[in-house]
């Protein structure tokens, strides 16, 4: 059940990280001055620190190797970037991405086995 909090707190940590990275590359948005894109990129991901760094905390105090921390983030932050990607970017999806996810996946797979 802790392990569940983790992922949820890393899910919601990747939600304002991938805002802030990528936000503004929609159409529109890219004619800003890159200086405010920054300074506004700052302040959505002062938001994820204050997720992420409990989820690793409590997440290494519960148990979970830092290198499983990690491997977790990677997978999460894969999943929130897709549907960030789809939906509020219009990029399409392909199979060679779906491909590349399952050899993520191997990776947790690996990551996890005891």
């Amino acid at each position: 059940m802790k392990t569940i909090w983790i992922i949820l707190l890393l899910v919601c940590s990747n939600i304002f990280m991938t805002t802030a990275w990528y936000w503004h590359l929609k159409p529109g948005v890219a004619s800003l001055p890159v200086w405010k894109i920054v300074l506004i990129s700052w302040g959505i991901a002062f938001f994820e620190y204050c997720l992420t760094v409990p989820a690793n905390h409590y997440g290494r105090e519960w148990g979970i190797g830092a290198f499983q921390l990690k491997i977790i983030q990677e997978v999460v932050t894969l999943v929130v970037f897709t549907f960030f990607a789809i939906f509020y970017l219009k990029e399409p999806f392909h199979w060679k991405y779906l491909i590349s996810f399952l050899c993520v996946l191997a990776a947790v797979y690996f990551a996890f086995k005891k």
